[in-house]
């Protein structure tokens, strides 16, 4: 996914292609322009002088920044393994209409914050706010140092689960508490809800500068134009998990409709892209298919199998840990669900996949295998 950053020099072209100001005559002034589209730096020097002089009436010279998206994440490819292989579960239309897509969609609504500062890196002393339906943007930008952060925006009609928090200084990500409990959960405290997919992009100290260096001038469109480059990334991870019932034989019947996962990141930071330091249970909803065949063994097994999204592992940024021992995790993260059994009765199933999720730092399948000849049915006493 890239977003490319066009840094546009407006000029108002007076008397022909060249001429971008009057002197104090009331005749152009012409700049030199090169076969290549450029313009000498002395030429640029003279004619932004006058207009700081004030000889002559130049209409303004304003930067502008003009973002056009090229946004597009594949799920399946990012993953540098075979996840098709291990996912058994699959993902049929029921699956879709009632869990949502299987990964990814790429994202067309965004919203792009442009920070000044006095000196590169420094503090962030304003900020101009823009929200974008489509694939560009032209806002002015003036002279000066800059930081932009853009991320996708919220385009769901149900109600939102991605909150956010702004101040010049950061931009924080975050969901909220739900009415679910996870009775296995140390304390047995409220789920938070699952996030929107997210992605974020962040870049500092771009300089705009009077002498207009990295400039080159548009003929279409009568400006100079400077080119960025700036990649969009997903910084919520996607889990499927799947739970397999050997030798079931109808002895779980269904679920609840929820499972908990817990030891995520309540929330995330746009600037650094590291998930906070706030493990929640993450709740997300499931579904039993039963007689789902195994290819690797042709078993017939049934499945209950779902799709959740999350910050992460707390503290880390998953898209820059290369290697599974390099995480920091003092978390322990336990997948739970509420089965429903032959007899009427209902009970939580608790696993510990903690080594999963720290080897799937990016999101990826976690699976569970469970013989159910070795599971008795509860009873009511």
């Amino acid at each position: 996914m890239k977003i490319r950053f066009f840094m546009l020099l407006a000029a108002v072209l007076l008397g022909g292609a060249s001429a971008f100001a009057q002197n104090g005559n009331n005749e152009p002034l012409k700049g030199d322009v090169n076969e290549d589209g450029t313009v000498d730096v002395a030429d640029i020097t003279a004619i932004i002088k006058i207009i700081k002089d004030g000889s002559g009436t130049p209409e303004p010279v304003n930067p502008y920044v003009d973002l056009n998206f090229e946004v597009y994440w594949n799920y399946e490819s990012d993953l540098s393994y075979d996840w098709q292989t291990e996912w058994i579960y699959g993902w049929d239309e029921f699956d879709k209409m009632i869990l949502g897509e299987l990964g990814f969609t790429p994202p067309s609504v965004f919203n792009v914050r442009s920070y000044k500062t006095d000196v590169p890196g420094g503090p962030h002393t304003n900020v101009i706010s823009n929200t974008v339906s489509g694939t560009s943007l032209f806002t002015p930008c003036n002279f000066g140092y800059w930081d932009i952060l853009a991320w996708s925006a919220g385009e769901t009609n149900d109600i939102p689960s991605l909150n956010i928090d702004e101040t010049l200084d950061g931009v924080t990500a975050y969901t909220r508490q739900t009415f679910h409990y996870a009775p296995w959960a140390s304390g047995s405290t409220r789920s938070y809800r699952q996030p929107e997919q997210l992605f974020s992009g962040y870049t500092q100290a771009i300089e705009i500068d009077e002498n207009l260096n990295g400039f080159v001038y548009d003929e279409e469109r009568g400006v100079w134009v400077r080119s960025l480059y700036m990649m969009l990334k997903p910084i919520t991870y996607t889990y499927l998990t799947q739970i397999i019932l050997h030798n079931n034989h109808n002895k779980i019947t269904g679920v609840d409709g929820s499972a908990d996962l817990s030891g995520m990141a309540r929330s995330t930071n746009l600037f650094t892209e590291v998930a906070g330091s706030d493990p929640v249970n993450v709740t997300y909803d499931v579904r039993f298919k039963p007689s789902v065949t195994m290819p690797q063994t042709g078993e017939t097994v049934d499945v209950i199998g779902g799709r959740l999204m999350t910050f992460g592992i707390p503290n880390q940024n998953g898209n820059r840990i290369s290697r599974p021992e390099d995480v920091e995790d003092n978390q322990e993260h336990y997948l739970g669900i509420n089965v429903l059994f032959n007899n009427g009765m209902d009970s939580p199933l608790v696993f510990n996949v903690t080594d999963q999720i720290r080897r799937r730092r990016r999101g990826g399948v976690i699976t569970v295998e469970l013989d159910m000849d070795t599971i008795p049915v509860p009873n009511r006493q």
